[in-house]
């Protein structure tokens, strides 16, 4: 199975310190759901893994998250792609859960949910933490420049094997034409 596994702040829409709290503050990367779209036609599943603790620091509930995952796909739709599945961890760090990303938890969950290996699996981020959760399942870890990339690139140290892009829509392009292997 062709396979992607995105972040969501910061990869496919703009990110905020203060968090995307509602449908109305979610905005997409340019090209980002052009991206999306690109993979979808040439045959790749589009998942994506994204920590949302907003939702337990009270910033916003349940269903406002079912809102902005709605805005999301309807925006990916109308490009005409798909995202094919959305994993979340709705935890914030005090909370000790397993789906915290830089823990490998929501990755997990893809595998046991699709019966997928994600080895070689490519994993789109904007974080160290992003980073460190494909690795602990042998995915094939991606930076990008936007969200927190760039500052992820100033301070991180565990970069020296991570490809990085400028955007998806670069990662996308890079994937497409062979000039990154395929999983």
């Amino acid at each position: 199975m062709k396979l992607v596994i995105l972040d969501r702040d910061g990869v496919i829409n703009h990110d905020s310190d203060q968090y995307i709290k509602s449908p109305e503050e979610w905005t997409p990367i340019a090209g980002s759901l052009e991206a999306i779209a690109r993979l979808h036609r040439e045959g790749y599943k589009v998942i994506v893994a994204s920590n949302q603790s907003g939702v337990a620091r009270g910033l916003f509930d349940m269903d406002t998250l079912g809102r902005i995952h709605a805005k999301m796909l309807e925006a990916v739709r109308a490009k005409g792609g798909e995202i094919d599945a959305i994993f979340f961890c709705p935890h914030q760090p005090d909370d000790n859960c397993r789906c915290r990303k830089p823990l490998p938890g929501l990755f997990l969950e893809i595998i046991d949910r699709l019966k997928v290996n994600l080895s070689g699996v490519y994993a789109v981020g904007d974080t160290e933490r992003d980073i460190m959760a494909a690795r602990a399942v042998a995915a094939r870890a991606v930076l990008v420049r936007t969200g927190k990339g760039k500052r992820t690139l100033k301070k991180s140290k565990l970069l020296a094997d991570v490809p990085v892009f400028d955007d998806l829509a670069a990662f996308t392009e890079d994937l497409l034409t062979g000039r990154l292997p395929a999983n």
